[in-house]
């Protein structure tokens, strides 16, 4: 089992079908669910199921929603970004985490894969962010 950094090939035909929205006002509620190394994650998967999810203290079952950055432009590539994300005081070990559209029947948008065991015990677990720039921001399409 292996989770593998992908953005899920099913998010990419929902984008031309208009199933998620990235607005700020009036957009999708967008989550991020933490999962352990005995999960599997990737391009194909497809919506958000607690198989391997991870648990602990502060940490509950379908993660923490997400702030949206409004879509924008940068030359020929469209972005968007989410604001870091913290488990306050949480006692919990992941290996990687999904971002997922709970507004769509909790359709699957990106898998992040940690690249090992990451683990907070009574501390913050924070999600860091890339800048939201045509370059690093977590969505684009160039």
């Amino acid at each position: 089992m292996a989770i593998t950094q992908a953005m899920c090939t099913s998010f990419k035909k929902e984008l031309l079908e208009g199933t998620h929205n990235f607005k700020n006002s009036g957009g999708s509620t967008f989550k991020l669910a933490l999962f352990t190394s005995s999960a599997t994650l990737g391009a194909a998967t497809t919506a958000y199921a607690t198989t391997n999810e991870a648990s602990g203290t502060n940490y509950t079952a379908g993660g923490l929603a997400l702030t949206r950055v409004d879509p924008s432009s940068s030359g020929t590539t469209a972005l968007t970004d989410f604001a870091d994300l913290t488990f306050s005081t949480a006692s919990v070990t992941a290996n990687g985490a999904l971002i997922y559209n709970s507004s769509a029947s909790d359709k699957a948008v990106i898998v992040l894969a940690f690249g090992g065991d990451k683990t907070s015990t009574a501390g913050d677990f924070t999600i860091q962010f890339p800048a939201a720039d045509a370059s690093n921001a977590i969505i684009r399409i160039a």
